[in-house]
């Protein structure tokens, strides 16, 4: 494979350089490491970074392509097409100052989807450069807005993913707690649960808290004495059947469970559910609410 690589402008902090490869084929060069950070901007052609096994990104035209320093890495051509890319290297002072405050989170995210600014921008600045005899400080100006403009966009596409990702946890979860409402009575499993959620059971015990509050558990038992409620206030049932329809595996359990989390046995709520009675169930709610508070 013929590569040219050349300096276009070297300041203190940034440096611009292009990037341009022949490839023979399509296959994954060796293993390389920049000696400072990087971003590059494909002009044309389209190049693959990869940087683990089965993972890698692709730099087209559309695209910013970070490379993290001393990181190893590898190149291939997808069918042998080629590539030239503007380099933006730039060193530790601006890798802790405005266009990368967060290094860590830079590091994390690869590549970003560019804004039509950014892609004009890159595209005067290599034309400019190559014609030579550019003024320094117009070169080093527009090379910085060039870098933020790429590094925000690989934040943006960041957080764009993680919004992606919370949107198919909460739905996830939402499938969770409907399934636990039509039926909050069923002996469920975490295995079950996590089968309908789409995801293993530890990563689902682990989101559902982060997004409910509480663990699948507690969720699952407060439904059941949610669901009992209208029964035992409404006295018809024996309060052992109504523990055994509600899921719970004994009267006492259900006693426990629903003083623990009412702030009154079902018998005493019962009874104080009677027309004589209302003022003293709502004592006994003010009072909690007041434990709560």
């Amino acid at each position: 494979m013929e590569t040219i690589r050349k300096t276009l402008f070297a300041g203190q902090s940034l440096q611009i350089g292009l990037f341009h490869a022949r490839p023979s084929s399509n296959a994954c060069g060796e293993t390389e490491r920049q000696k400072s950070n990087a971003v590059a901007l494909p002009v044309s052609g389209l190049f693959s970074k990869h940087d683990a096994p089965g993972r890698y990104v692709t730099g087209t035209p559309s695209h910013a392509v970070f490379f993290a320093a001393n990181t190893p890495y590898r190149l291939s051509f997808p069918g042998a097409i080629g590539d030239r890319a503007l380099i933006l290297r730039y060193g530790d002072d601006l890798a802790v100052d405005q266009f990368n405050r967060h290094e860590s989170d830079d590091r994390a995210v690869s590549h970003g989807l560019l804004s039509a600014d950014a892609m004009i921008l890159r595209n005067l600045l290599w034309t400019r450069l190559q014609r030579g005899g550019e003024d320094t400080f117009a070169s080093e100006a527009l090379g910085l807005d060039l870098l933020a403009m790429s590094l925000g966009s690989m934040r943006a596409g960041k957080m764009s993913a993680r919004r992606a990702a919370l949107e198919r946890r909460r739905s996830a979860v939402e499938r969770v707690k409907e399934a636990i409402a039509a039926a909050p009575g069923h002996k469920w499993s975490i295995a079950r649960l996590a089968k309908l959620a789409s995801l293993s059971p530890f990563h689902l015990c682990r989101v559902f808290r982060e997004i409910v509050g509480t663990s699948i558990y507690d969720y699952v038992v407060q439904e059941r004495l949610a669901h009992s409620l209208d029964a035992v206030l409404d006295g018809g049932d024996e309060l052992t059947a109504i523990a055994l329809d509600a899921g719970f595996a004994s009267h006492s359990h259900f006693t426990s469970r629903f003083r623990r989390f009412f702030s009154v046995t079902p018998t005493a709520m019962r009874r104080a559910a009677t027309a004589g009675h209302i003022a003293e169930l709502r004592k006994i709610l003010t009072a909690r609410r007041q434990q709560l508070a």
